[in-house]
């Protein structure tokens, strides 16, 4: 894109990158930046973002190391973006189960409705 001088925007250069590129599992870790204390960061791969909604009982370290590190060794917790909270399922506690109506019932409904729509279309038709 450089050598033939397109001037695009990020989001049009992405759209290229996206088509003309493809995911290689074997590919090496891309470091983005090193600390002075030798500590490397890794560049994250979005599409292998999770989440995990842990006991607010339990510590988070405790659960990410029996249920998250077991299963991928180089995951890590992105401390930034912990949030502590309790999730509350409305349609759990406030839900009330209203069962649908018989099917004889919908189609009299119907045949109703058909009958009413008909008068009005005769109507319209003969004025």
């Amino acid at each position: 894109m450089k050598q033939l001088k397109l001037d695009l925007d990020a989001k049009s250069v992405k759209s290229i990158l996206d088509a003309i590129s493809f995911r290689n599992e074997d590919a090496e870790r891309v470091v983005d930046k090193t600390d002075k204390d030798g500590t490397v960061h890794y560049l994250p791969d979005p599409e292998l973002r999770d989440t995990e909604n842990v006991p607010l009982s339990e510590d988070i370290h405790a659960y990410f190391q029996r249920e998250v590190l077991q299963h991928i060794p180089d995951a890590w917790i992105d401390e930034s973006k912990t949030v502590k909270g309790y999730e509350i399922s409305f349609t759990r506690y406030f839900y009330n189960y209203v069962p649908p109506r018989s099917i004889e019932e919908i189609t009299a409904e119907i045949f109703e409705l058909e009958k009413e729509t008909e008068g009005i279309l005769n109507e319209i038709v003969n004025d």
